[in-house]
């Protein structure tokens, strides 16, 4: 199965809470990508930082993103994100437009999402969500 972990996953290797090498090494046949969304999230907590803080960061964030594939934000997740919305609201539930997003670009590439807050995609119907 693919994976794409989500940001909070990468924000908790930053912050040595989680070992995000070991967990890597222990899915070796796994295709594990992030999605173009939580490069950008990710990127975003780089210009939010100021100093040493964002200095370290940066190096951080360009040491991960030399590991991973980045699963594009295309057309076919596009018109899947359109659903995915669509849905959400006529159950009258909320999620936010970036998870939707990665939600989107996992089920169009039939991905799971491995994330530490699982509950925040629980809106999705059939999309596979796995805490690392």
């Amino acid at each position: 199965m693919a994976f794409l972990i989500d940001a909070d996953v990468i924000i908790q290797a930053e912050r040595k809470a989680f070992d995000l090498d070991a967990w890597l090494r222990s899915h070796p046949d796994e295709e594990i990508k992030l999605a173009a969304i939580t490069v950008a999230e990710l990127w975003r907590s780089v210009e939010r930082a100021s100093g040493i803080h964002r200095a370290l960061r940066q190096k951080f964030l360009q040491s991960v993103l030399t590991v991973f594939e980045i699963a594009p934000y295309s057309e076919k997740a596009a018109v899947e994100h359109a659903r995915l919305w669509a849905d959400v609201e006529a159950a009258s539930q909320r999620m936010s437009p970036h998870d939707l997003m990665l939600a989107a670009t996992a089920k169009e590439s039939g991905a799971a999402i491995v994330t530490f807050s699982t509950k925040r995609f629980a809106a999705v119907p059939g999309l596979t969500v796995l805490k690392p």
